[in-house]
This record gives C-alpha cells, structure tokens and sequence, in this order.
C-alpha cells in the first residue's frame, strides 16, 4: 500500500525584531489582520505580513546545492513540512487560524551566499517561498494545519 501524502503542518516559525538581527525560533506567534505577525521586522508594512517556505522545497533546494538549507538562515516567518506554498497572487491559504493571501514571490536575496553558502541564492530560485497579506488574524503555532487549497473567508 503506497504512503498517503502527509497533511501539511507549521514546522517552524521565525521572527526578527530588524532586519539584519538572526532570526529567533517561536512556538507561536500572534498574526494581526492588516499588519501582519506582531514582534517581527515587518510587522505594520504595507503588505509584506509573512513570509512562507516549504521543508520539501528546502529538502529540494539542498540537493540542488550539495548540503542542508536551514530553515532559520532563509528568513522566512513559516517553514511547513510538506506541499507547494501557492505563489499566484491573490490565491488565499489558512495557517490554523489565520487567513493569508498571496501577495508575491519571495525572491532569494544575495545574502543567503553569505549566510548559507556560496551557491544558496541559486539554488534557492524559485524555492525560496512567498509573501503574503494577512486577511483573518489570530495565533499561529508549530504544529497547526496548513490548507494549502485556497478556503473563502469565514463569515462572522
């Protein structure tokens, strides 16, 4: 009997109060509609809420580059285990309880030679997750589900 595909799960979550301080790991985070996750560099631009990246991706990235990818080195907030992060603005994934909405691709940056090795910014093209908008706030903790499908709105 083939391996039924693992439902997706937070695996890890990074904030940083700056841009250029290390990212720390959190067990939870608190995620504000409009603003995005409170504590972290970004929180209060205008739609650059949270980044988002896939442990499967990374997993990929890494074959590609020779060795791990660490998940904290990236910086990007959320790491999930497994599946596609949606990179079509607009499309929408709920994080536990939080509503997202894809803004953009998030776009490997230089540093990551620096920080991971040279290479990592290569091989990290086009696997190096998405921005998005938060539409629905709430609290985010490793271990919550991760729809990757794109759910509407809770209505009130």
């Amino acid at each position: 009997m083939p391996d039924q595909p693992t439902a997706p799960v937070v695996q890890a979550i990074h904030l940083a109060k700056a841009s250029r301080l290390p990212m720390q790991a959190k067990d939870q985070a608190e995620v504000e509609a409009g603003r995005g996750i409170v504590g972290d560099r970004y929180h209060g631009t205008r739609h650059r809420h949270v980044t988002m990246q896939s442990r499967e991706t990374l997993d990929e990235a890494a074959r590609v580059f020779g060795r791990e990818v660490p998940s904290h080195l990236t910086r990007r907030n959320l790491t999930i285990s497994a599946g596609v992060v949606p990179r079509e603005p607009g499309q929408r994934i709920r994080v536990g309880e939080v509503l997202l909405e894809v803004v953009r691709v998030a776009a490997p940056c230089k540093l990551l030679d620096d920080t991971i090795g040279a290479g990592a910014q290569e091989a990290l093209r086009r696997r190096a997750g998405t921005v998005f908008r938060v539409l629905e706030g709430g609290t985010i903790r490793v271990g919550d589900p991760v729809e990757l499908s794109s759910p509407e709105p809770r209505r009130a």
